[in-house]
């Protein structure tokens, strides 16, 4: 245990200014809107798919405003979020760092499809199809629910400073 000096006198972790933004991310990826209304699966790859479509909104944001060391220190919360996460499923020590890379792997294809189509080089309707869906068609009211609102929140998400998107703010 440490001592009270050892703790007044750590280093803080650079990562907790963005614990706030990491958490409404998680907080809105978690509500009940996409299983029921957009059909998201609600299952525990359902549930990281959704959070990933938030994360990478919040990330391709964070880069607009020229936040890239957030932006690392922000993945870098959803990591040790999902070892720890991993860890409670009972995944091994030796295979997590394989799920890891994995996760990683698919946030970076994610965010690369969602970027591209916030930016209107592809349709935002087959990014999720592919990524949130993993190509099992929802319903066209379902796939229409997820799609405008995380069209919209793209639309706050504009709106915002650096400092109001990092004090957890999503429009």
């Amino acid at each position: 245990m440490p001592s009270i000096f050892q703790r007044l006198f750590a280093p803080s972790d650079p990562r907790d200014a963005m614990r706030p933004l990491y958490n409404a991310i998680v907080a809105e990826g978690r509500q009940p809107h996409w299983y029921v209304e957009g059909q998201v699966p609600d299952t525990i790859d359902g549930r990281f798919d959704m959070i990933v479509a938030v994360l990478a909104q919040a990330l391709i944001r964070l880069e607009a405003l020229g936040a890239a060391q957030e932006s690392v220190w922000l993945t870098e919360l959803f990591v040790d979020d999902m070892d720890g996460q991993l860890r409670q499923e009972g995944i091994g020590d030796v295979v997590v760092g394989k799920h890891i890379g994995r996760m990683v792997s698919a946030l970076g294809g994610r965010l690369a499809a969602y970027r591209a189509a916030l930016a209107g080089e592809t349709e935002l309707a087959e990014a999720l199809l592919r990524n949130l869906y993993r190509g099992q068609a929802p319903s066209a009211e379902a796939l229409t629910h997820v799609e405008s609102h995380l069209r919209s929140r793209w639309v706050r998400l504009g709106c915002l400073s650096r400092d109001a998107l990092i004090a957890g703010d999503l429009g």
